[in-house]
């Protein structure tokens, strides 16, 4: 069988050839509103492309970063995109699928709330036979024959080295306390975020170096469920935390909340992912220690060839594509996938979201944080 991924020089590749130009990443344009005007049809000669988003509670990236550079990418390719987001309501994503299919779009691109409700729309699009591509989260089980991410195997490693990185000589002779809040266990990202993270601490943990408090996942990504459990960790705990891997930016500001209250914010190193605006700010803070910027550009480019390639029919410009290998354990098969690098952001690197476009200075730089950001160039 083959590796879960093939060498990462592959989605190196893809991602130089995807030239990221500079946008900004909250000032996109309304995504398609399943308008059937002629208007929008007579520039789109590849015609309709559907895309469901998951929701927008847990992250500002789906509406600030998705939905934007997914509506340039598809109408760069020729598309009239139909962008619609479910609001974490799994009725809604079968729905807003449903008035898809029966629109006849000539791709459907999902980013499932979970691997259920993902499988169920696949099956029906291809029983419509309507092409699907799984976006930024496999659907296990499913039937999407290409699946276009991140490596997030990668995205966990940067987690756990950031979180390795923070700790360095701070404890001393000490051994340093963890507590993991992870992301949705019905999300088989989050278990991807998990394995990496433990690739890199678990031999900390097993050689005594560092100590496992308890990790803990939460359900639907519920950023008020994160900051309410890690409270409880953290007092039964006796008030006491070395370090906190957060599975993302959402949860990591919850457990930022929860550390003010403590007075323990800034001295505690917290783990993050998605470098959305808000947890780019508590990096500069000092409040969090890193994040993972994932160039979403990139991601929304590749599906935009990769369901460009499928509207024709040429599945040898797909496989072209999606050269890398994602595993779907539950339906124990391969998935061609497109697998993007991710980046680690500490507060040195923050510069480099703004000036490649995925945030503004003045959404980070305001007020309390003017200073920070003239000491770093950002403006």
């Amino acid at each position: 069988m083959r590796r879960r991924f093939r060498l990462r020089a592959c989605a190196a590749a893809l991602g130089a050839a995807l030239t990221l130009s500079a946008c900004g990443a909250n000032a996109g344009g309304d995504a398609a509103s399943g308008d059937d005007s002629d208007a929008g049809q007579g520039s789109a000669p590849l015609g309709k492309v559907g895309v469901i988003l998951p929701e927008t509670a847990s992250s500002a990236r789906w509406e600030g970063f998705d939905k934007p550079m997914l509506e340039e990418a598809l109408r760069a390719e020729g598309f009239d995109p139909d962008i619609q987001n479910a609001q974490g309501d799994v009725q809604k994503f079968s729905t807003l699928a449903d008035g898809m299919i029966a629109q006849n779009v000539k791709v459907l691109i999902i980013a499932s709330i979970n691997s259920e409700v993902g499988g169920a729309v696949a099956a029906k699009a291809k029983a419509a036979g309507i092409p699907t591509i799984d976006y930024d989260r496999l659907n296990l089980g499913g039937s999407s024959e290409y699946y276009v991410s991140f490596d997030n195997v990668r995205v966990g490693e940067l987690q756990g080295e950031g979180l390795v990185e923070a700790l360095d000589g701070k404890k001393g002779a000490e051994v340093a306390e963890i507590i993991e809040i992870e992301g949705a266990p019905t999300d088989h990202n989050a278990t991807l975020f998990h394995e990496g993270q433990r690739n890199v601490l678990q031999p900390l943990y097993d050689a005594g170096e560092l100590e496992l408090v308890q990790s803990q996942p939460i359900e639907q990504w519920n950023n008020q469920e994160g900051g309410r459990i890690f409270e409880q960790i953290l007092t039964s705990n006796g008030g006491e935390v070395d370090g906190v891997v957060a599975a993302n930016d959402g949860l990591a500001s919850a457990v930022i909340t929860v550390l003010k209250k403590y007075g323990l914010n800034g001295s505690v190193p917290v783990t993050g992912q998605d470098a959305t605006a808000e947890g780019l700010r508590s990096v500069l803070r000092g409040d969090q220690y890193m994040t993972v910027f994932k160039p979403v550009k990139e991601e929304a480019e590749a599906t935009a060839k990769l369901a460009a390639a499928l509207a024709e029919g040429d599945t040898a410009a797909a496989d072209a594509v999606a050269q890398d290998v994602s595993e779907d354990p539950k339906g124990e098969r391969e998935v061609a996938s497109v697998l993007l690098e991710p980046y680690l952001i500490t507060k040195d690197e923050v510069k480099r979201v703004v000036d490649e476009g995925y945030v503004a200075a003045d959404e980070i730089c305001a007020q309390d944080l003017a200073d920070v950001c003239a000491e770093l160039g950002i403006g």
